[in-house]
């Protein structure tokens, strides 16, 4: 199946195919596509790219940088990105804290943050998840207890991802202990640089330095960075999962993958349980896509609908399943993750087989488990 565009549409989408094949450099296209890990130069130099052309954050509201596109505009829009390999915008600033701020920010926040938000002037971390707060995030510990015109924050954030990178980190914090879990909690901006606050790595079954722990120690933050209403934070972040759900299903990019994998799967293609599991991951991907147009088409008043968690569950299970396709395919020849980029014995795909799987492993935790995500289609969708 493929979609049948308007002319309109289908102009819209050669505009962008343009300009991300001719002004994104060709060495970040060719380091996502080959599935390696990008500096945070490369991030940064591909956004304010995206941001010069008005492609980097079409979803938020004009007057900040916004397209007004359509659903079908900005599914398109995501698809182009990722069959061009193009690195999408950072999702803590585009669809995490920019929307936030944009939404239930002062005029102030929005005049100082999203503006360098949108440009990744200002390289945002997550700060929700704590150690004993994963799933069950409304059980989070770190506090900000009020102190004249600032808030003195105490506590420990984990699996920040990319915080080795941050400026600012946007944080769940519990400011009245005494209510009930999710009334209790506030949104805090912080500045990264603030005495107290440490940044300590986490290396992963890869090998890579992806996550980090944030450690708070006496923060002092000032109240000015509060976001919204005091112990409202809950309403928040609820907000932004939402939104992180939505674009948590990277439809392209695993469609991108599963084709590379046909071409290198090469004569076992001829095999049928090789063809006939290609078959079937191409008709579920088939199938999320239709779902996630459903759902941006569903989504009303900037609030995602809550099949936003089907796009989470079966997305990140595909993603996990194709980077196993890519494994299996790859045979003996994907143990020698350790190789180096020059090798020439081995194809550079086999050696990141491994390593792309093993990463891959997180998918089904980030964005909410896909546990969790069960329960919420349970109680929102199927009424049990």
């Amino acid at each position: 199946m493929q979609l049948k565009l308007s002319e309109e549409d289908a102009a819209f989408r050669q505009e962008l195919r343009t300009y991300f094949t001719t002004k994104i450099p060709q060495e970040i296209r060719d380091a996502v596509a080959a599935r390696r890990e990008l500096t945070k130069e490369q991030f940064v130099q591909s956004q304010q790219i995206l941001n010069a052309g008005g492609y980097a954050v079409p979803h938020w509201p004009q007057e900040w940088g916004g397209r007004g596109w359509s659903d079908l505009q900005r599914h398109i829009w995501h698809e182009e990105l990722q069959r061009a390999c193009v690195p999408v915008p950072l999702a803590f600033n585009a669809s995490m804290v920019g929307p936030v701020i944009a939404a239930f920010g002062s005029q102030e926040q929005k005049e100082k943050f999203l503006p360098k938000t949108a440009n990744l002037d200002i390289w945002w971390s997550q700060g929700f998840s704590e150690p004993d707060a994963g799933s069950d995030l409304a059980s989070l510990r770190t506090t900000a207890v009020r102190d004249g015109d600032d808030f003195i924050v105490n506590g420990q954030k984990t699996w920040t991802t990319l915080g080795q990178h941050g400026d600012w980190i946007f944080c769940l914090v519990r400011t009245d202990p005494d209510a009930k879990k999710q009334a209790g909690i506030s949104f805090l901006l912080i500045d990264m640089t603030t005495p107290g606050l440490e940044v300590r790595p986490i290396e992963l079954i890869d090998g890579g330095h992806e996550v980090n722990e944030v450690w708070f120690t006496d923060v002092r933050v000032p109240a000015e960075n509060l976001v919204g209403e005091l112990n409202h934070g809950w309403d928040y972040a609820k907000f932004l999962l939402g939104n992180e759900r939505v674009g948590v299903a990277p439809v392209g990019a695993t469609k991108r993958v599963l084709a590379n994998a046909k071409e290198w799967a090469g004569d076992q293609l001829s095999d049928p349980l090789v063809a006939s599991r290609i078959v079937e991951l191409e008709n579920e991907l088939l199938a999320l896509e239709l779902t996630a147009l459903r759902v941006a088409a569903n989504s009303a008043d900037g609030k995602p609908h809550p099949a936003s968690s089907v796009l989470k569950l079966k997305g990140t299970e595909l993603q996990q399943a194709v980077s196993e396709l890519v494994v299996d395919l790859a045979g003996p020849a994907s143990l020698a993750s350790g190789a180096p980029d020059d090798a020439t014995d081995l194809d550079f795909w086999t050696r990141r087989a491994t390593p792309a799987y093993l990463n891959l492993r997180k998918a089904s935790i980030y964005g909410g488990s896909n546990e969790i995500q069960r329960q919420i289609i349970s109680r929102t969708i199927l009424g049990l």
